[in-house]
């Protein structure tokens, strides 16, 4: 039983973990300024083009209210989260590649110890003095 605890208390403090868990709370907060932007200042500027709030529109079928404003603002909503996330995530991705230095090619080549020609690193031989090359 100990090893089973102390194998979660591995994978719960693991970094990947503990970063999913401070970004579904960022997420979160962000929800909220999100959901204040569209629901307190772009609805109601888009309310003033079309002379209608969205959360206001609504049909009545048999009796039930279907507000479909509502759905409307959680739209608006959406797009603007994933648009930012977009542009937060690119922007990270751009950051990171700024210091990383760009992955070095294979050699294909190595040079002959014997004629210091240029010969095909899978070769066992040299074309040009036949020397027998090793690893």
């Amino acid at each position: 039983m100990k090893a089973f605890l102390n194998e979660f208390k591995a994978f719960a403090m693991r970094g990947n973990v503990i970063d999913l868990a401070v970004g579904v709370i960022i997420g979160g907060a962000f929800q909220a300024i999100v959901k204040s932007l569209v629901d307190d200042i772009l609805s109601p500027l888009i309310g003033l083009i079309v002379k209608q709030d969205f959360n206001e529109l609504a049909a009545t079928v048999f009796d039930v209210k279907i507000k479909y404003g509502s759905f409307i603002t959680a739209t608006i909503n959406f797009i603007i989260m994933a648009f930012v996330i977009f542009l937060l995530v690119k922007g990270l991705n751009k950051l990171t590649s700024i210091g990383a230095k760009p992955a070095e090619e294979a050699p294909t080549t190595k040079e002959c110890p014997f004629c210091k020609s240029e010969v095909n690193i899978a070769a066992t031989r040299c074309p040009n003095c036949t020397s027998e090359l090793s690893d």
